[in-house]
């Protein structure tokens, strides 16, 4: 598959490509251009004379073109999700979950593009202000591979409405998805160079973007290392910067909780996407009292999920991503246990047997009595791997869960408003659920506090987060 630039489909100026496997199998699926500094440049020089007309247009007529691609997305679902699930994972329930999100996406601000204005104010003594909002010009966005097709819509959503130019660069990992909503947006109606995707590695492509002076904002959603490199590229030309980073987001369940519903939520909270969430359950708290139950519950949850092949029918967990994070997990499971850091009651293995020996499997596992110190605790693990802490009651809970250099997000499970209300106000999080964990609409806006990253995305505001914001005073009296 080729990548996109200025409306054409196009090899890598090098001549490379990158193959692309089913981390179910093994099996090479496809291949994509190897882009690199030449193809970025080629890219932004599109978006770039793609600029002044796409900024003429109205945020209305911008958000039609999001709005027909929205129709035609929800048409694709049944072709697309497959594509999702073999480049990356996923179950096929969950690929088409995700392309329907993305669809909701693009519907809200399609929705919200008519109302898009400006301010005026009397000033009185001052005269009068005026407040408009104008595009940034060419905008970079680097793609992840654990929700490739929604944290897309995510970027792509206002920055388009707002009237931007864009430059995406995908996983190397999961390029298919990108380049097939890329090709919806051009059948939607989106003029040539307004969306370009350059395919290819972080180095050799994603650094080249993040450095083009052309490029005004860089989007980005991924790793906390990967963030802080590009926050200091950016910073050579003081270019504007998303981050959207790690999470080790803690969940407490409190001893009114519902606990059928809470194990329930701690499930799917930690092993939805083979636990590769920035926003899954990292750390579960769980009150002393009814810890025991809890537990007994939890683990024969885990250990009923089906893992397999996300083609699968009725498969609950697919395999890891990419072989480098089915490393990782080993070697953080097993070091746990040779160091007696925690208890596996539930999996804390690589899955054996035929159907599991080409893939990056792991087996969803389940951790008690962990030790404070231990990685599980103060890490981001991004895989199936749930650790479980009991405390003696909310201020325990808080105090272990603040106790962390993340603050994505975070859950509490009570019935109790005062509870609810201190956990709200205390917990250290950009996001706090009540009663539920994982749904973020796109109404309301995102990001995490302290490493977990820089800025929002989603929310009404969003849209100015990809705008030049200017004030303009007038002086009292008549203009001529």
């Amino acid at each position: 598959m080729k990548m996109q630039i200025g409306g054409e489909w196009t090899e890598a100026a090098g001549g490379a490509w990158v193959q692309v496997t089913n981390p179910a199998t093994g099996e090479r699926i496809d291949h994509v251009p190897a882009g690199d500094r030449r193809d970025v440049d080629a890219a932004v020089t599109a978006a770039e004379s793609a600029f002044p007309g796409w900024e003429r247009r109205s945020y209305g007529e911008r958000g039609m073109v999001l709005g027909r691609c929205a129709r035609l997305l929800r048409e694709r679902i049944p072709a697309l999700a497959p594509v999702l699930t073999r480049e990356q994972g996923k179950p096929l329930a969950e690929a088409t979950g995700e392309l329907m999100g993305l669809a909701h996406v693009l519907e809200h601000y399609h929705s919200i593009a008519g109302s898009v204005s400006g301010e005026y104010r009397n000033l009185r003594l001052y005269g009068s202000a005026m407040v408009t909002h104008t595009p940034l010009g060419v905008v970079g966005a680097i793609i992840p591979w654990n929700m490739p097709a929604l944290l897309m819509g995510w970027k792509v959503g206002p920055a388009l409405v707002a009237g931007n130019t864009m430059v995406l660069k995908p996983a190397t990992s999961t390029p298919l998805t990108t380049l097939a909503l890329a090709g919806l947006f051009e059948e939607a109606g989106l003029p040539p160079g307004v969306l370009n995707v350059v395919t290819g590695s972080g180095h050799a492509a994603g650094e080249p973007l993040v450095l083009h002076p052309t490029v005004k904002k860089v989007s980005f959603t991924g790793q906390v290392e990967t963030g802080r490199r590009i926050a200091e590229l950016a910073a050579r030309d003081f270019t504007r910067t998303t981050l959207e980073l790690g999470g080790c987001d803690p969940m407490i369940v409190c001893d009114d909780a519902d606990i059928g519903t809470a194990v329930a939520g701690a499930v799917r909270g930690r092993f939805f996407n083979c636990g590769q969430v920035c926003t899954a359950v990292k750390r579960l708290y769980v009150f002393e009292s009814i810890a025991e139950h809890f537990e007994t519950q939890l683990a024969a949850r885990v250990a009923g999920l089906r893992v397999g092949n996300g083609m699968d029918h009725g498969v609950d967990m697919g395999p890891l991503n990419n072989a480098e994070q089915h490393r990782a997990i080993t070697a953080l499971v097993d070091g746990v246990q040779e160091r007696g850091e925690g208890t596996v009651v539930v999996g804390g293995a690589v899955l054996e047997g035929e159907e599991f020996a080409r893939g990056n499997f792991y087996a969803p596992t389940l951790v008690t009595e962990v030790a404070a110190e231990s990685p599980l605790l103060r890490e981001e693990v991004f895989g199936p791997v749930l650790p479980v802490v009991r405390v003696e009651n909310l201020d325990d809970a808080i105090a272990q869960a603040n106790a962390s250099r993340y603050g994505l997000g975070a859950s509490i499970w009570t019935h109790d408003i005062r509870r609810i209300t201190t956990a709200c106000e205390q917990l250290q999080a950009g996001i706090v659920w009540v009663n539920q964990h994982l749904r973020i609409p796109p109404e309301v806006p995102f990001g995490g506090t302290k490493e977990s990253g820089i800025g929002r995305e989603n929310g009404y505001g969003s849209i100015d987060d990809y705008s030049n914001i200017k004030s303009i005073l007038i002086a009292p009296g008549k203009a001529r």
